[in-house]
């Protein structure tokens, strides 16, 4: 088996080995990206909603942009929410202003009970740029 082709994004590499797992992974012309969450620097949750939101994408972008992608390079997106009855508008509201125009990418929501203190993450797999390829 080959080694991963792992993607770090500045500054966080500490915290994604502490969890001891890859933020994201190269793989014959996909990115794909683990679950990420509204974390602050150290790794505790972002406790207003709406911010906590904004702060996983922006997480999500620093990975995307580590690997020469941006949000429209991405193709498929899950997204996980503790509570979505009461939460999911107020969410995708937030959402809307990181997706971008059509065409979107797919999308399979998932409601869930326990995020490690959390009520969102996002996990995406993009195709990379061939001017990035390389």
């Amino acid at each position: 088996m080959s080694a991963r082709d792992v993607v770090f994004p500045a500054g966080r590499q500490a915290l994604y080995e502490k969890n001891r797992y890859s933020p994201a992974i190269r793989s014959n012309g996909f990115l794909f990206v683990s679950g990420q969450v509204g974390s602050r620097p150290d790794g505790s949750p972002e406790p207003d909603l709406e911010a906590q939101v904004t702060l996983a994408f922006a997480n999500l972008n620093a990975i995307l942009e580590a690997a020469g992608c941006t949000f429209k390079d991405v193709v498929d997106v899950t997204v996980f929410i503790v509570d979505p009855e009461s939460k999911f508008e107020r969410i995708w509201n937030v959402v809307g202003e990181n997706w971008g125009d059509a065409p979107y990418p797919t999308l399979t929501g998932i409601g869930v009970t326990w995020l490690y203190g959390f009520d969102f993450e996002i996990k995406v797999i993009a195709k990379i740029p061939e001017s990035a390829v390389g």
